[in-house]
């Protein structure tokens, strides 16, 4: 097949696909736009997990649609192929021709490194997704006549992942998610937790900042300041030691520890559990995202 013919082909499989990838992102937009808020989102709470739910389902219909337009590509230029397709750049010179497949391929390059990185991203949402939900599940059980708990918490410097709120006072659970090694154990050191044997570090900073302004916006709602015990869970690993009295190191195994990490001063009022529960209710219904 000459050049003028695979010119021809390629033109029509990509006109063909950009057709495809405009009319899904069409039907996207609009189906955003007609569904609107989910249904009795007032009284739905944001379940374990939820953002990264969320963000699954937009990669995965990103993923179908890139690789919907992968094979109409294919499937075109194979017919096209097949049923000499009318010579499109007849009499065009072969730089030129040359140069739109050299176009072709860069554009081709850039579609598939985004379909990779989205693999990617979704392969690693998926892990934290899961991870989020076993330690909430299992706060779901301990929290039973302890309190309430609360997912996906929005405060000013970011997102805690769980909240129980009961008369024993305020967790604030943050799950800090890797993939284990065989045999591998976690500890909390100063501002890090470090994975080992793979001798990774994470840096708890942010978690410091956001239980803080939890901290600062429940004790703003009920007019006295308020402590919330800060605990780190790492799904699948070990825990090996921890050094201050900051944080609770835990995995979704040892998690009911938290329930004998307790100080008489933390203790809540009802009426003050009532009210930050009613407050954290508002924040975490589907209608406030």
């Amino acid at each position: 097949m000459d050049i003028v013919a695979v010119s021809g082909a390629a033109g029509i499989a990509i006109a063909c696909a950009m057709v495809f990838l405009l009319a899904c992102r069409s039907w996207d937009a609009l189906a955003r736009m007609l569904s609107g808020h989910p249904n009795f989102a007032d009284s739905i709470m944001s379940e374990a997990a939820q953002r990264f739910r969320d963000e699954i389902r937009v990669l995965s219909h990103r993923q179908s649609t890139y690789l919907g337009a992968a094979l109409v590509f294919v499937v075109m230029y194979v017919a096209a192929s097949a049923f000499d397709s009318p010579p499109l750049f007849d009499g065009y010179p072969d730089w030129q021709l040359y140069l739109f497949l050299g176009a072709l391929a860069a554009a081709a390059l850039f579609a598939a490194h985004r379909l990779v990185a989205t693999l990617l991203a979704w392969r690693q949402l998926r892990f934290l997704r899961d991870a989020s939900i076993a330690v909430g599940h299992q706060l779901q059980w301990i929290s039973s006549g302890h309190g309430r708990v609360f997912h996906d918490v929005p405060v000013a410097d970011g997102v805690v992942d769980h909240v129980m709120v009961g008369p024993a006072g305020i967790y604030a659970v943050s799950v800090v998610a890797r993939r284990t090694a065989r045999s591998g154990e976690v500890r909390l050191s100063g501002n890090e937790v470090q994975f080992r044997p793979t001798r990774k570090a994470h840096d708890i900073s942010g978690i410091d900042a956001a239980t803080g302004a939890l901290a600062h916006e429940l004790s703003k709602h009920i007019g006295q300041n308020v402590r919330v015990r800060s605990v780190i869970a790492v799904p699948g690993w070990d825990i090996s030691a921890q050094t201050g009295s900051e944080h609770l190191l835990v995995n979704e195994r040892n998690l009911p520890m938290l329930r004998g990490w307790k100080d008489q001063a933390d203790y809540l009022m009802n009426e003050d559990v009532d009210a930050l529960q009613s407050w954290l209710t508002s924040c975490c219904t589907r209608s406030s995202k």
